[in-house]
Formats: C-alpha cells, sequence, structure tokens
C-alpha cells in the first residue's frame, strides 16, 4: 500500500478553483459599503421640509438610492456565492444566512421604493394644477419616515443576524483568522442593543452612540472582504479535507465503493 504525500503544491492545486471564489465574495463584501455617502447624498431631502414641492436638488437622492440597490443586490450576492464552502460545515446556519441576506436585501429595497416614490410625486404631481401642496407635503413626510423604520430593520437589524451566522460559521471552519469572527460576536450584540434603544426612541439613527455601535459590525465585514479578496480562503480549513467539498474534488459514488470493495474480496 503506497502512501500519497500531500504537499503544498498540491494542496494548493486542490483548493485553486476555490480562489476565485474567495475573490467574487471579497469584491461583494467591498461593494456593500459603496452607499456610506448616502449620508450625505440624503442631506436635501432632509433638510428641505418641502422637498416634495420642489425644493433642494433631486441628484443626490438618485445616486443614494442607486447606490442602495447596489448593496442590496450584492448582499444577497455574498451569501449566494459563500453558501457552496459554507454548507460544509453546517449547511442549516449557511441557509440561515441566505435567507437572512434575502430578508436585508428585499428591505433595502422596499426602503429605496419610498425614497423614489418621494422623487415621482416632486417630478409628475407637486406643481400641477389640482395639486394639494400641504398633502403632498406630509405624504412626503410620512414616506421618509417609512424609510428610515425599514432602514434601521434591514441595514441596522439584519445584519445582526447575519454577521452572527457568518462569524459562526467561519469561526468553525477556520476559513479566515479567527480574530476576524470573534470581532463580529462582540459587534453583533452591540449593535443589536444599539438597534433596541432607537426603536424605543432612547435615541435617534443618526446619533453618536449609533455610530459608534455600528463600527465593529462594519470593522467584521470589510475586514472579511479585504481578506477574502487578497488572501482567500485559509487551504489549511477543516472543510478542505473533506471529499465532498466543493473544491473539484468529486466524492466516491456508491457504486464505485461497492465495487472497489468487490474487488478487494475477490483479491
Amino acid at each position: 500500500m503506497t502512501a500519497t504525500a500531500h504537499t503544498p503544491a498540491a494542496v494548493r492545486a486542490a483548493t485553486s478553483p476555490m480562489r476565485g471564489r474567495a475573490r467574487l465574495a471579497g469584491v461583494l463584501y467591498l461593494l456593500t459599503f459603496v452607499s456610506i455617502p448616502t449620508l450625505a447624498l440624503y442631506n436635501p431631502i432632509r433638510d428641505h421640509a418641502d422637498f416634495i414641492l420642489g425644493a433642494g436638488s433631486q441628484t443626490g437622492v438618485l445616486w443614494g438610492a442607486f447606490t442602495e440597490v447596489i448593496v442590496g443586490v450584492a448582499g444577497i450576492s455574498t451569501a449566494l456565492v459563500l453558501f457552496p464552502v459554507l454548507k460544509r460545515q453546517n449547511e442549516s446556519a449557511a441557509l440561515g444566512l441566505v435567507a437572512a441576506r434575502l430578508v436585508e436585501t428585499t428591505l433595502i429595497f422596499v426602503s429605496v421604493t419610498s425614497l423614489l416614490t418621494i422623487i415621482t410625486l416632486r417630478t409628475d404631481v407637486a406643481g400641477t394644477p389640482g395639486a394639494d401642496n400641504a398633502s403632498l407635503t406630509t405624504t412626503g413626510h410620512t414616506l421618509l419616515a417609512s424609510y428610515d423604520r425599514t432602514f434601521l430593520l434591514s441595514q441596522s437589524l439584519m445584519p445582526v443576524f447575519c454577521d452572527l451566522l457568518l462569524g459562526y460559521l467561519l469561526f468553525r471552519s477556520r476559513l479566515v483568522p479567527r480574530i476576524l469572527p470573534i470581532v463580529a460576536f462582540i459587534g453583533a450584540p452591540l449593535l443589536l442593543a444599539s438597534d433596541i434603544a432607537i426603536f424605543f426612541g432612547v435615541y435617534d439613527r443618526v446619533a453618536p452612540l449609533a455610530g459608534v455601535a455600528v463600527i465593529p459590525v462594519a470593522a467584521f465585514e470589510l475586514s472579511v472582504g479585504i481578506w477574502l479578496l487578497v488572501k482567500g480562503f485559509n487551504p489549511a480549513s477543516p472543510l478542505f479535507a473533506q471529499p465532498k467539498a466543493d473544491i473539484g474534488i468529486p466524492a466516491p459514488r456508491v457504486g464505485d465503493q461497492l465495487d472497489q470493495r468487490g474487488s478487494e474480496l475477490v483479491r
């Protein structure tokens, strides 16, 4: 019986199909940060109570909404790209991550729809004969409030569940250095506590405390994105020792195993 030597070159060759997947996941995670400028881009709609009637520029609002759409698409894509790898650790948790990302993306689209509705009313209704300016202003404030509350659920609450699931999977699988998921374990409860405080009106979502609570979770996702883009998955991860792992090594079929056992019995 001849032992097969697993040299570093052989390990790299075995795991090379996963390098592209890791890079794609890294790029997608970095794309989820493109909406950060919306804090400034949405100033016209927040600074002008009569924005829906034509006050202020709508260009920044449109660009902000567009970047949030990118964030939504990139968010669900991260879970889908990582799923074939993470399911080797725990398929239920990996499916949970996909589901949580899907809910997050759906809520992001709902919130963006509120802003786009304000733009549509501003462009197509405001200033037309018979338009009730008072009613339009009230509608605009209602839609903006809807955006803020949906944002709390989509881009603040859902990342708590997403990062806890991802942190658990990465910690157990050792696909990345364990210090990264540990940051998620610290940041997710902190962000959850902040979300609860915002929900009950202790402080506003743009308050300094709310900004501080976001930092650990943001640091986790940013560091995971950079690590996957630059370093990729850890080739020493236990997941890559499994024959059925999605790394280009097919699992032996049951029939092949029976034929092999039969041949050994005949010999």
